[in-house]
C-alpha cells in the first residue's frame, strides 16, 4: 500500500476520533446544563409553595397578635423580595435567608400565645411549612451536586476547550449564607457536683497534671477522720477519728464496736 495513502488514513482516523470526542463532550455539557436547570425548577416549585403558605400564616397569627404589625410587615417585605423573578441562585439564596429569619421572628411571636400554638389551623400551617422547608433542603442538595459536576467539567482539561468554544459557563450554587447556620454548636453539660459548663468543639484540650505535683498517688491527705484512701495497707492501723485507732474491716480485723 502506498505510504501516502497510509498517512491519509491515519489522519482521517485521528480527525474522526477528535470529532467524536468533541461531539460526546458537547452532549455531556448539554446534559449537565439541563440537569442543573431541572434541579433549579424543582427548587422553584417548592419556593413558590412556601410563598403561598406565608400569607395564610400571617393572617392566622394576626387573629391572636394583631399589635405585632412590625413583624408582619417584615415578613411581607421579605416574601415579596424573595418572590421577585429573575434573581440568580446566589441572590435568591440571600433573599431566602432573609425570609427565613423573618419567619423565625414570626414564630417567636407565636410562642407567646398558647392559644395560637394550640390552634389547629396554625399547627397545620406550621407542619406544611416545615415539610416544604425539608423539600427545599433536599432540592438544594440535588441542585448543588449537579452544579458541582458541571463546574468541574467546565474547568477540566481538555473538556474546557469545548466549554470555551460553545460558551458553557460555571453555574452558581444555591448556598446558605446566614452566619447563624454555620455557627458551631455548643453543648451544655452538668457534672456530678451540679456544676454547669459548655462544650466547644474548638476549645483547647485539657492540660495533663504536672508530674512534679506535691500531691503524689497514695499520699494524698484524707478527710477529717484522717483516712487516706490510697495509702492504706491491709492489716495496718487506720485513724477513724481524732484519737481512735483500729484496723480496716474485712481484712481479718474485729468489727467496729457498736
Amino acid at each position: 500500500m502506498d505510504a501516502g495513502l497510509i498517512v491519509i488514513l491515519i489522519v482521517v482516523v485521528l480527525v474522526l476520533i477528535v470529532v467524536l470526542w468533541a461531539v460526546g463532550t458537547y452532549n455531556g455539557f448539554v446534559k449537565l446544563r439541563n440537569l442543573v436547570q431541572e434541579a433549579w425548577r424543582q427548587i422553584d416549585v417548592e419556593l413558590h409553595r412556601r410563598y403561598d403558605l406565608i400569607p395564610n400564616l400571617i393572617e392566622t397569627v394576626k387573629g391572636y397578635a394583631a399589635h405585632e404589625r412590625s413583624v408582619f410587615d417584615e415578613v411581607t417585605r421579605a416574601r415579596a423580595a424573595a418572590a421577585t423573578p429573575g434573581a440568580t441562585p446566589a441572590q435568591q439564596a440571600i433573599q431566602e435567608d432573609q425570609l427565613s429569619n423573618a419567619i423565625g421572628r414570626l414564630f417567636a411571636v407565636a410562642e407567646a400565645y398558647p392559644q395560637l400554638r394550640a390552634a389547629e389551623n396554625f399547627t397545620q400551617l406550621q407542619n406544611e411549612l416545615t415539610n416544604t422547608e425539608d423539600r427545599i433542603a433536599a432540592g438544594r442538595r440535588f441542585y448543588n451536586a449537579n452544579v458541582r459536576d458541571l463546574n468541574t467539567k467546565v474547568e477540566t482539561f481538555p473538556p474546557n476547550i469545548i466549554a470555551n468554544m460553545f460558551k458553557f459557563s460555571r453555574a452558581e450554587y444555591f448556598e446558605v449564607t446566614d452566619p447563624a447556620v454555620r455557627t458551631a454548636p455548643r453543648v451544655s453539660f452538668q457534672d456530678n457536683q451540679g456544676n454547669v459548663g459548655n462544650y466547644n468543639q474548638n476549645a483547647p484540650a485539657a492540660q495533663p497534671r504536672p508530674t512534679d505535683s506535691p500531691v503524689q498517688p497514695g499520699t494524698q491527705q484524707g478527710g477529717p477522720g484522717g483516712y487516706q484512701p490510697n495509702s492504706y495497707q491491709p492489716g495496718q492501723p487506720f485513724q477513724q477519728g481524732p484519737g481512735q485507732g483500729g484496723q480496716y474491716p474485712g481484712q481479718g480485723a474485729p468489727p467496729p464496736q457498736q
